[in-house]
């Protein structure tokens, strides 16, 4: 009812009674505090799904409502709640509760759907989530009536494409370098009888549905239009990006006139006037980063010709307009403000009839394709597109997709849907770099917005275990970029005093840092200094995703050609940093930051950056040691040739032994591994009092600066730092390289570190959660690691950060859930030579379904609580719990396990 909700159920006792729970409606909660009085008043209660007895009738959604003069798709808001189906009694009543409940859950595991028009970094957030592309093309997901403004945002992104401005502030000129927003190619909207087409505005929309279908890849957006001349009609638009033929995008316009008769306009733009604008606090810097330098069209095909402004990247946009009721017309529009290249469709139209217009979009770039043909690539692309074919080709490949890729969850719908919209904007992000056509990486916020300006980060160490089991070919591009750009981070280590090669912290088309020396608190609005480039542990990063990738695929040619030098050159890097100190005879290591963002230097020192940060001088000695056991697996001259590329001799191969031996940890009397030399004699920080005082601190980096204070100076982090070393490597190699540094620990000395660090941790990062998640189920606190895992799979989906969303997902987080749910709760290990299973399901979870892939065989693993079932598809050996299972090629192998 519109001031209340009345629910009724029936205990499981067949001559019970029903009864009855009534929910007021409180007009001062909103809608999402009434829904949670609903949750208080069902506590106990067992139940498998929610039948709402009155829907409103609509054509995207049977579980919508209306709620004090509003409307609410109830179905999403409940699921999301009790994590069941939410059915519809009309619904049941046409096709029967089995097959209404089936399809329900089927939805829901397989959609990503939002009701209702957002505002502001809301929409923004639901944009980035709702992003397609395929690796070539990020497209978010933007209706397509939208321009740029403080509540949408369509951008369009292609990989590797960067421009570098330079603006003077405060009479300091600052370089920045971005991933270009391109003029936006997906832009459509409807007119009624010439007049200018309707705007996203409240004022014109009734209703908005939005829904991704992961299955398929399609996003399709449908408005209830009702504008203020009395006309009513029904839009709907469906976006997909092409996962094979990577230059092309399609968008099918779809509009229903519902109350009248006449003409009707469709028309296309591809507006040349955009910037980069998705990020607020970039607003202060020159975000034009494009010309337009031309216009071209001929029958319903046109294009438009640009170039970035420094970088000098060429690009095309073609768009192909086809209308199965009209023909196309085009023109071309220049205005002194912008240039746009629009096409129009002009309709006659009767009410109740849906008419429809393909928009075939292609982008060519002079960084893939060559300079002289671009257009005449764009033409013949254009030619060769069209919906169906996107469509078909798109369905197919993420058909493959799901049989190899997907982590089947059962008995939890919720999880089972955010785990594929991971997978999903995994392969959006890096589809087309398996192509070995684009010189790119995959970037921390994907190809989903402009936050970090779309740089590549050590972010790629989190999702390389995903790429490297489920799409090879994708983590072999992602390394290829990092060796095309070795000579720029030998370049970057000379420059510093250095050997070697150091890879930058940020980097972006051509390797060299891109890291800012100050960066704008939003608190304080002030510009503080910024020491991140000091984060040398990326080049670690990069190390170990070459050992991880060759490990997990045993691709002799990459390492042949490419790894070795890669390993070799880095090592030689962090040899040339280290210091030996006669007193203690151990070598240390100075100048660097941790992964913990919080600490950049000492207080009251001139000194810039820490000394002997424990996890880099832990990840420095693992390669180290790495190097030597890697000699002996292949040939001299193979070993030789790769080591005079890297400038490696011989004598820095015994170096390497010797200082791995001595490297310096800073361990107290409790075996607390101190995450940087000096970090005990730090005073520790009251966080209850700051939660009191501020609510969330979980950047509270900000926060002290804002009281004119500094991290630096307490003992806090804002992520896991110390301790991420046992989160990528198996706690025997761990402690190998510990004890080859020459100390001994106590045995409980992990659990001892993680409490200590816990404790001081902020979570400001969303990879926070994801390393903990690992870490505190290590040490069998479930329910700990199960509640940081959790925030971990919703940090995109509930944009736990208060906004970061809005500029791109999060892809780091996204990779480290699924190789956390494959690795700890699935229970695979794969860091050794023998693939071993330890499972640790989740007592929510019944069972889970994967697929992985290691040094050529392919195993399919069905995982229930305290049973596994193995297939391999070759002869292979495993380990469960301490016993070896030898499996047989192609016969499933049942083995009961302890958990």
């Amino acid at each position: 009812m519109d001031d209340a909700i009345e629910m009724s159920f029936t205990a499981n006792q067949v001559d019970a009674q029903p009864q009855q729970i009534m929910v007021n409606y409180d007009a001062d909660q909103t809608i999402g505090e009434n829904l949670e009085n609903i949750r208080v008043k069902l506590v106990g209660i067992q139940f498998d799904a929610i039948v709402i007895e009155n829907p409103l009738q609509y054509p995207f959604s049977d579980t919508i409502v209306g709620l004090h003069h509003q409307r609410i798709d109830i179905g999403l808001a409940l699921t999301n709640m009790f994590n069941v189906p939410v059915l519809a009694l009309p619904t049941i009543k046409q096709i029967g509760l089995a097959k209404a409940l089936q399809q329900k859950q089927a939805a829901n595991s397989w959609h990503l759907d939002y009701y209702g028009q957002y505002q502001g970094k809301r929409n923004y957030g639901q944009e980035a989530m709702l992003t397609i592309g395929n690796g070539f093309l990020g497209l978010r997901g933007a209706y397509v009536e939208a321009q740029a403004d403080a509540d949408n945002y369509p951008g369009l992104y292609v990989a590797g494409v960067y421009n570098q401005n330079t603006t003077t502030i405060n009479g300091r000129e600052v370089v920045n370098e971005d991933l270009v927003n391109l003029p936006n190619a997906q832009a459509l909207a409807v007119g009624i009888d010439h007049e200018n087409p309707f705007k996203i505005q409240q004022r014109n929309i009734r209703d908005i549905y939005r829904s991704l279908d992961l299955k398929t890849g399609q996003l399709t957006t449908t408005l209830m239009v009702g504008l203020s001349t009395g006309h009513q009609l029904m839009v709907q638009a469906t976006k997909v990006a092409d996962m094979h033929n990577w230059h092309r995008f399609t968008i099918r316009y779809a509009v229903t006139p519902l109350n009248f008769a006449g003409s009707l306009q469709v028309t296309a733009t591809i507006d040349g006037s955009v910037i980069n604008g998705n990020v607020a606090r970039y607003a202060q810097f020159d975000q034009h980063h494009f010309e337009v330098t031309g216009m071209a069209s001929a029958a319903n095909q046109a294009l438009l010709t640009g170039t970035t402004k420094t970088s000098n990247v060429q690009f095309v946009i073609g768009s192909q307009l086809t209308s199965p009721q009209q023909d196309v017309t085009n023109q071309v529009v220049t205005t002194t403000a912008a240039k746009s290249l629009k096409q129009t469709v002009d309709l006659e139209v009767q009410p109740g009839q849906t008419y429809m217009v393909d928009k075939n979009v292609t982008i060519f770039t002079s960084r893939e394709s060559e300079r002289s043909a671009l257009e005449d690539l764009t033409w013949a692309e254009l030619s060769a597109s069209s919906y169906a074919d996107t469509a078909q080709s798109t369905a197919a490949f993420y058909q493959k997709v799901w049989q190899q890729a997907d982590f089947k969850i059962a008995g939890d719908t919720i999880s089972q849907k955010l785990s594929r919209v991971n997978v999903f904007h995994l392969f959006v992000t890096g589809t087309a770099l398996a192509s070995d056509q684009l010189d790119a990486s995959v970037g921390a916020r994907g190809l989903h917005g402009e936050a970090y300006r779309g740089h590549v980060f050590w972010d790629e160490m989190f999702v390389m275990p995903f790429y490297a089991m489920q799409a090879p070919k994708i983590a072999r591009a992602m390394l290829c970029y990092r060796y095309r750009r070795l000579d720029a981070a030998r370049t970057y280590a000379a420059s510093e005093g250095y050997q070697g090669a150091m890879y930058p912290w940020q980097s972006g088309m051509k390797g060299d840092e891109q890291s800012q020396f100050v960066h704008l608190n939003p608190l304080t609005n002030q510009w503080d200094p910024d020491e991140s480039r000091r984060q040398r542990h990326v080049s670690l990063a990069v190390a170990y995703n070459v050992w991880l990738y060759w490990h997990l695929n045993q691709d002799q040619a990459f390492m042949q050609d490419y790894g070795l030098e890669m390993l070799l050159s880095i090592a030689k890097f962090w040899l040339s940093m280290t210091q030996y100190d006669a007193e203690t005879k151990r070598y240390h290591i100075a100048g660097v930051m941790g992964p913990d963002e919080f600490h950049e230097r000492y207080p009251n020192r001139d000194a810039e950056g820490l000394t002997d940060n424990a996890y880099t001088n832990m990840m420095v000695a693992w390669l180290f040691k790495l190097i030597g056991q890697l000699r002996p697996q292949f040939s001299d001259a193979v070993f030789q040739a790769a080591a005079e590329k890297a400038d490696f001799a011989l004598t820095d191969l015994e170096q390497l032994n010797k200082v791995r031996r001595r490297l310096t940890l800073v361990i107290n009397d409790q075996g607390i591994i101190g995450q940087f030399a000096g970090y005990f004699a730090l005073p520790t920080l009251n966080f209850d009092s700051y939660r009191q005082k501020y609510g969330d601190i979980s950047r509270l980096d900000r926060i002290l600066k804002a009281e004119g204070k500094t991290p630096d100076a307490y003992q806090v982090a804002k992520q896991a730092d110390t301790l991420m070393a046992f989160f990528l490597l198996d706690r025997a190699t761990l402690d190998g390289v510990i004890q080859d540094m020459g100390y001994q620990l106590p045995k409980d000395y992990f659990a001892q570190n993680l409490q200590f660090y816990l404790d001081r941790t902020t979570h400001g990062s969303t990879l926070s959660r994801i390393v903990y998640a690992v870490l505190t189920r290590l040490v069998g606190r479930r329910d700990q690691s199960w509640k940081l895992f959790h925030q971990a799979l919703f940090s995109d989906y509930y944009d736990i950060q208060g906004g970061t969303t809005a500029e791109g997902i999060h892809l780091g987080v996204m990779g480290a859930v699924l190789n956390v749910e494959m690795t700890l709760y699935g229970g695979v290990a794969l860091l050794g030579d023998v693939v071993r299973f330890e499972p640790r399901l989740p007592s929510r979870w019944r069972n889970v379904q994967y697929h992985l892939q290691f040094q050529g065989t392919g195993i399919a693993v069905q995982v229930a609580h305290h049973q596994l079932k193995l297939t391999a598809d070759q002869d292979l050996t495993v380990q469960v719990g301490t016993k070896m299972v030898p499996l047989k090629a192609n016969e499933q192998q049942t083995v009961t396990y302890v958990q």
